[in-house]
């Protein structure tokens, strides 16, 4: 799911296209979720390839460690949180989004 793939595109009132604004639901804890201490190499989008085989989906790692607000980038040393059970995250993101 690329992030823009589904934005919605409104015109503001110069007529001009725009994005909406994307919302992120709630990710609540999870006993299944998977806990990392985050390397010098490790940024949002490389973790998202590497849990869920989408580079798109970093935003639910950033969601729910609080992260990447203007930068793919972690700070190394960091815990984080990697949530598992993601269809039903996606279900929602989709969902609030009406995407």
């Amino acid at each position: 799911m690329a992030r823009y793939n589904r934005q919605i595109i409104q015109r503001n009132f110069n007529g001009k296209k725009v994005f909406t604004t994307t919302r992120y639901p709630e990710i609540k804890k999870r006993v299944t979720d998977i806990y990392v201490i985050v390397t010098d190499s490790d940024r949002l989008d490389l973790l998202a390839f590497e849990y869920y085989n989408n580079t798109s989906l970093w935003w639910i790692i950033a969601q729910s460690n609080n992260l990447g607000k203007g930068t793919l980038r972690i700070e190394s040393g960091l815990q984080i949180r990697i949530p598992t059970d993601i269809e039903p995250i996606l279900k929602e993101y989709r969902r609030i989004n009406n995407a």
